[in-house]
């Protein structure tokens, strides 16, 4: 088994940097032939995953990072595949920051299980979603959302969950109303919207529940839709996002669908599995990609 491990070592600030030591050390081994890329710039990962797959060279292809380099590498997979076909394996080594993608999937966080997963060669199928011409794994959000992202770029001096808690409350505070219409499989909104997060796994941004009964191999996305409400109900649904009881609440719209079209006006920010697409998008569409990602687990 030859694999094609790209790496990105500013993950986790850096974090991944000081662990390609141990990674090369955890493929030996388990007797991993492997082909070690490190990145040196945004979207990297997605050239060199598009020519790894497209080369027919390699077993699988394997994303050392965090949410961001998945998602990087699964946008590479997933243009080199054939309309209708899934792609060929990927792995994960979770060395980044939150994880979102691997803790949702049920793949383990120590590095040398998460090697033995790949050294097994076990695969199963999961969706992917395409928003527009961009594809994700996991979460993918306009308006409030990426706003929160947006912030949590801009700072330097926090790390971690602290980071994200603050530049949450930074967005709250810029927070208005984006008019949309919104349409799904089985429904229509169109008002003033504060937040449409689209949801292939339950738990985005490290520790948030945002959608917790979405699975990520049932062909369907889950979607919470929350139209604009007083600051005093955002700051008191914030604290239900842990657990994600917020979606009982009366005033979230929480529902399934396979396609979803938003126009926004103004323009709405993007961001997909924690990267920020684009800061102003008027028209949105969503479409689930069933089973598309082959995933070692």
């Amino acid at each position: 088994m030859t694999i094609k491990l790209i790496l990105n070592p500013y993950a986790n600030r850096w974090g991944a940097k000081r662990r390609v030591s141990q990674v090369k050390q955890a493929l030996r081994e388990a007797g991993l032939e492997y082909d070690l890329h490190i990145t040196t710039r945004p979207k990297e990962g997605t050239e060199v995953a598009k020519q790894a797959a497209a080369s027919g060279q390699y077993s699988a292809v394997i994303a050392a990072g965090g949410d961001g380099t998945v998602n990087e590498v699964v946008n590479g997979l997933i243009g080199a595949a054939a309309v209708g076909q899934p792609t060929i394996p990927l792995g994960v080594l979770p060395i980044g920051t939150g994880n979102d993608f691997n803790d949702m999937a049920g793949l383990p966080r120590q590095l040398g299980m998460s090697v033995a997963i790949i050294a097994a060669g076990r695969t199963r199928q999961v969706d992917a979603g395409q928003v527009n011409d961009h594809y994700f794994d996991n979460n993918c959000a306009v308006a409030m959302e990426p706003m929160v992202t947006i912030e949590n770029v801009k700072m330097t001096r926090l790390s971690g969950n602290i980071r994200y808690i603050a530049a949450l409350v930074k967005a709250l505070l810029k927070l208005k109303a984006w008019q949309m219409e919104i349409t799904w499989d089985e429904g229509r909104y169109s008002g003033p919207t504060f937040l449409l997060s689209v949801c292939n796994g339950p738990r985005n941004g490290g520790q948030f529940y945002m959608s917790p009964t979405a699975r990520m191999d049932d062909g369907l996305f889950d979607f919470v839709l929350l139209p604009e409400v007083s600051k005093k109900t955002v700051l008191a649904l914030l604290p239900r996002l842990f657990k994600g009881t917020h979606i009982h609440h009366p005033q979230v719209i929480h529902g399934r669908s396979q396609r979803i079209t938003i126009h926004s006006i103004p323009g709405t920010p993007i961001h997909a599995d924690g990267e920020v697409l684009t800061e102003a998008a008027d028209n949105v569409t969503y479409q689930i990609l069933p089973g598309k990602i082959t995933l070692l687990s």
